[in-house]
């Protein structure tokens, strides 16, 4: 029964011609790390990941030669209620939130500029995991 579930076949297809603001550019999963620490000595000197970025409470690390090949761990998010499952980033992020907000959507977390330089927000797929949807700005 789909009761009054937000019908996401409604988000119109990216358009090739016009380069879609919501065709994603990126992907990265975001896996929940209780200790950072040991969690980032697993990924650098075990399986050979480097480290990206590291902000204390969430860290990026990725390919050495492969730039799109990356993964996040956090220990919690500090501006948001969860941690999201899987970040996506889009070239306009404020029209993403539109049409997700457009097909009823639950939005986790509103519209945000954070202070590391991301214009974020978090909605919830189908299948109960949260997603962060964002954009790169300039950090403030």
């Amino acid at each position: 029964m789909r009761g009054s579930s937000p019908d996401y076949r409604l988000i119109p297809p990216p358009s090739k011609q016009t380069g879609s603001l919501m065709e994603p550019n990126r992907a990265t999963p975001n896996l929940t790390a209780t200790d950072l620490g040991a969690s980032l000595e697993f990924y650098v000197d075990v399986l050979g990941f480097e480290l990206k970025m590291n902000l204390g409470w969430i860290a990026t690390v990725g390919s050495p030669s492969l730039p799109h090949v990356l993964l996040s761990l956090l220990t919690e998010d500090i501006t948001a209620p969860v941690v999201p499952d899987v970040s996506i980033g889009v070239d306009d992020v404020d029209a993403a939130y539109e049409a997700v907000v457009a097909v009823g959507a639950e939005i986790v977390h509103p519209l945000t500029d954070e202070e590391w330089g991301v214009r974020r927000f978090f909605l919830r797929d189908p299948g109960g995991r949260v997603v962060n949807v964002l954009q790169h700005i300039a950090a403030e």
